[in-house]
């Protein structure tokens, strides 16, 4: 009896480490096509960023120069995002004003014209 159970339980730990191996597998071909998909993104960035940045000299950039200008086109987005923002408010605090004026002139044109 202790025998079968012995045996069951071996072959249930052997099911076991045969699953883990299928899930390592495919964890495996998950880690590869990430790291194909990365290096493609890379390539790409690369020849977008390299001919517009070599400029008339012709020589490509390197990783790290392409980190550099992703960086820098960032923080010109941010800049412009925040200068969005501020103008933005600018213009609804002008706009309020300029309601407010246009109230006022409508007033004092009642006023004159009740003078009138």
């Amino acid at each position: 009896q202790a025998e079968k159970e012995l045996k069951a339980a071996c072959s249930q730990q052997a099911g076991q480490l045969q699953e883990m191996g299928h899930r390592e597998h495919l964890l495996r071909l998950d880690v590869q096509q990430a790291r194909e998909q990365l290096e493609s993104f890379k390539t790409q960035v690369m020849q977008v960023c390299s001919p517009s940045a070599a400029g008339s000299t012709g020589k490509s950039m390197t990783e790290q120069e392409v980190i550099e200008k992703v960086r820098q086109i960032s923080d010109e987005n941010q800049q412009s995002h925040e200068r969005e923002k501020s103008l933005q408010k600018e213009l609804s605090s002008r706009l309020a004003k300029e309601k407010e004026v246009s109230a006022s002139i409508e007033v004092f044109k009642n006023s004159l014209q009740k003078l009138q």
